[in-house]
């Protein structure tokens, strides 16, 4: 049910996978800020919390929770970057909404909205390539598709399920969630091989090498 924390470079690992998470926080955060758009889980959490009270944050980490427990069935493995990836990441959203003001000009929300794409981008290259666990929502993509549908179709579907229920929820759908949805596979294809870390466990091996 659990991955080892085991193989080589783990203090690098953890230490990655920790400050990548912190990265992909900050990103989210700036996305929820800019009130341009946001990636389509976001689009849940801020309905959930404009519609239900709490911070985006909180439903960030309520909802990670909620899939963990969905991933029992699938018989997904937790990782230690699983759990730390549930709550992290939330945290450094509602960090990120405190401390950055709202834009007062387009250019600068445009500014924010980008940067924070491109912020998630690093972050998730950051934390996938530690090899610590997935996290809750990209394991519950990797646990449906094991079963039949492929990797695409299930995020497809997925993705665009909790964007529906977020917009009718209140969420903010805009041009950032389109830019989010366009730029944020290439950009992980782009930073992933770059902070992928030898383990030593030929499984964990990257098939891409940078450069």
């Amino acid at each position: 049910m659990f991955i080892p924390v085991s193989g080589k470079n783990l203090p690098r690992r953890l230490t990655q996978v920790v400050v990548g998470e912190v990265i992909f926080g900050i990103g989210s955060g700036l996305m929820v800020v800019s009130e341009l758009g946001l990636s389509p889980w976001d689009v849940l959490h801020q309905g959930l919390a404009r519609q239900l009270g709490l911070t985006v944050g909180s439903w960030t980490i309520i909802v990670s929770f909620i899939v963990l427990i969905a991933w029992l069935p699938l018989r997904e493995r937790y990782g230690i970057g699983t759990l730390l990836n549930a709550i992290i990441i939330g945290v450094m959203i509602d960090v990120t909404i405190a401390v950055v003001p709202t834009p007062s000009e387009t250019l600068w929300a445009a500014a924010l909205m980008i940067g924070g794409i491109v912020i998630v981008g690093v972050g998730s290259g950051m934390y996938i390539g530690a090899n610590l666990g997935p996290g809750p929502r990209d394991g519950l993509m990797t646990a449906v598709a094991r079963r039949g549908p492929s990797i695409r179709l299930t995020r497809v579907v997925l993705e665009v399920s909790v964007l529906i229920v977020g917009v009718l929820l209140g969420g903010t759908f805009g041009i950032g969630t389109i830019l989010f949805a366009v730029g944020i596979g290439p950009l992980v294809q782009f930073f992933l091989p770059r902070w992928s870390v030898d383990t030593g466990r030929p499984e964990d091996a990257w098939d891409h090498p940078a450069g």
